[in-house]
């Protein structure tokens, strides 16, 4: 699992997705899960970077995942049409489970 840092925004996008594709290469075969739970401050920026996870993991063969995408993250997502497409799973509400 690949774990996204705390802050994504224009100016980090670029950094943020070199050490990024690099660990999709060493991921091993199957599906791809990228850890969005630590995400504090972002913008669109962070969908693009994960835009392009997916690429790359589909490139490879791999099927891709957002899990722990916080609640503004899926906003985001769902605002442009994209989460669906990024397979992004919402954080679970400690208190909903019994």
């Amino acid at each position: 699992m690949l774990t996204l840092p705390a802050t994504i925004g224009l100016t980090e996008a670029n950094a943020v997705m070199r050490p990024l594709a690099e660990a999709v290469s060493r991921e091993p075969a199957g599906r791809l899960v990228v850890d969005a739970g630590g995400l504090q401050q972002f913008d669109s920026s962070a969908l693009a970077v994960l835009l392009e996870c997916r690429r790359l993991a589909e490139k490879s063969g791999r099927s891709f995942q957002v899990s722990g995408s916080p609640p503004r993250l899926s906003q985001l997502a769902r605002l442009y049409g994209v989460a669906e497409l990024l397979g992004i799973a919402p954080l679970q509400d400690p208190s909903a489970s019994s």
